[in-house]
């Protein structure tokens, strides 16, 4: 018998037009995509309904995934389930049965794929300034705008910049090391894979893995637009990267920085403990503005790493060292290099970066400190910190509830996960158990 997603992966080669007209009496449902709401933990696939023989009635079949899961992000996994869906479609039209072997569709599709193979092979030096439908091949240059452009419409201006900016160096590198490529259909997976080799060497897995994933998704708006057949890119494995972490602070370092900030620059301060009590990511301290602070409620809002908008609660500890905000125009910024509140007109990352490299100058290269410690260490430090506070009068998974309301990890799967890389969770004293080992 042969299965729905031989049917499907057959097929998917292959474009022909509907042969199979429905009777009054629909045979089945039109395919729909489930998607989990967006939630990438869960299991997306495609779902329809076909009237069974006996019965004479529509009854849901088992859903359909592929390999749309394997697939990290929201937009991939919908572009495989929105193609899946189209090809499903025309295979029930063409007869496909889920109560059935299918074997007379499957030998007449294989068949036809073959018929279409010859073809291709037939024709391919008068093709090779064609894409899909025998179309003008579009420039390389062209090609990746057309991508660019759609981007833009579904992207925040961050993501646009990083499409952007390795758009760019690839296309730079194509022209210095393969002038001769001039369209997007000549471009292939080897040549890809030549260039994302080059930028492993020079940098690290993790950015060929990004390369790899922005070039991935630009490719596959052409493929969606048929401006290329296949999106070879998603054939291209991962490579295996060990994540950087920031290392966590000691108590005396930690108090010893702050006190030194008190005189040295309080700004700084300011931004670092809303990093440590607040437990914001800098990148989200550098995007609050002085209208993100409810000074009746005495809480915070903030556009978060997992979420459009997330509301905090601000501490009194942090509360009590906020300057009289009542009289400063809501849109300025919170934090500028000179004041707190104020208008600074620069781009979110250039704001990172800014405090990123004054904390360098001021404290790190003061204390002598080396790469692995950042402003981001200020968050794994007070996260250790209230943790184990709370596990002292708690339960550990009471702790981590508690915990989790005021971190805003998305589940407890994620912090726990967290917790561990940054060794927050530490044993008790076990040396009472080695001493038992001992004849």
């Amino acid at each position: 018998m042969h299965s729905l997603k031989e049917l499907i992966t057959l097929d998917a080669q292959n474009e022909y037009e509907s042969a199979y007209d429905l009777s009054v009496n629909k045979k089945f449902s039109t395919p729909k995509i489930y998607s989990a709401s967006g939630d990438l933990k869960k299991r997306w696939y495609l779902y329809f309904s076909y009237r069974h023989p006996k019965t004479g009635k529509l009854k849901r079949v088992t859903p359909f995934y592929g390999n749309a899961n394997k697939y990290k992000t929201k937009e991939e996994r919908l572009s495989v389930l929105v193609t899946y869906r189209k090809v499903l479609l025309k295979l029930l039209k063409q007869g496909y049965n889920p109560y059935d072997n299918n074997k007379e569709l499957y030998l007449r599709l294989k068949t036809k794929e073959n018929l279409k193979e010859q073809h291709v092979l037939d024709h391919a030096e008068n093709k090779s300034l064609t894409t899909v439908d025998d179309k003008p091949a579009m420039t390389l240059q062209d090609a990746f705008d057309f991508g660019l452009k759609q981007k833009e419409k579904i992207v925040n201006s961050t993501t646009k910049r990083s499409y952007d900016n390795r758009v760019k160096n690839f296309l730079v590198w194509l022209n210095e090391n393969h002038s001769e490529l001039k369209t997007i259909n000549n471009l292939n997976k080897r040549v890809v894979s030549g260039f994302l080799n080059e930028i492993l060497e020079k940098t690290s897995a993790r950015n060929r893995n990004n390369f790899r994933t922005d070039l991935s998704s630009i490719m596959q708006v052409l493929e969606d637009n048929d401006i290329v057949k296949l999106n070879f890119i998603k054939k291209i494995p991962v490579l295996k990267s060990i994540p950087e972490r920031n290392k966590t602070y000691t108590t005396e370092i930690q108090e010893d920085i702050f006190e030194y900030l008190e005189k040295k620059d309080p700004i700084l301060l300011l931004y670092i403990k809303f990093i440590s009590y607040n437990f914001l990511r800098p990148i989200e301290v550098s995007r609050l503005t002085v209208g993100d602070i409810n000074t009746k409620d005495r809480t915070i809002q903030f556009k978060a790493k997992n979420s459009p908008l997330k509301t905090k609660i601000i501490p009194e500890i942090l509360w009590d060292d906020l300057p009289d905000l009542s009289e400063l125009n809501k849109e300025w910024v919170l934090f500028t290099p000179l004041q707190i509140g104020g208008v600074w007109e620069t781009q979110i990352n250039n704001k990172r970066d800014y405090f990123s490299k004054r904390f360098k100058k001021v404290v790190k290269d003061h204390f002598e400190l080396n790469k692995d410690y950042g402003l981001y260490s200020f968050r794994h430090t007070y996260i250790t910190k209230l943790y184990r506070a709370l596990m002292n009068d708690s339960s550990p998974f009471e702790a981590k509830s508690k915990l989790m309301l005021i971190t805003g990890h998305s589940s407890m799967s994620a912090l726990e996960k967290y917790l561990r890389d940054i060794d927050a969770e530490l044993p008790a004293d076990y040396s009472e158990m080695l001493k038992n080992t001992h004849g």
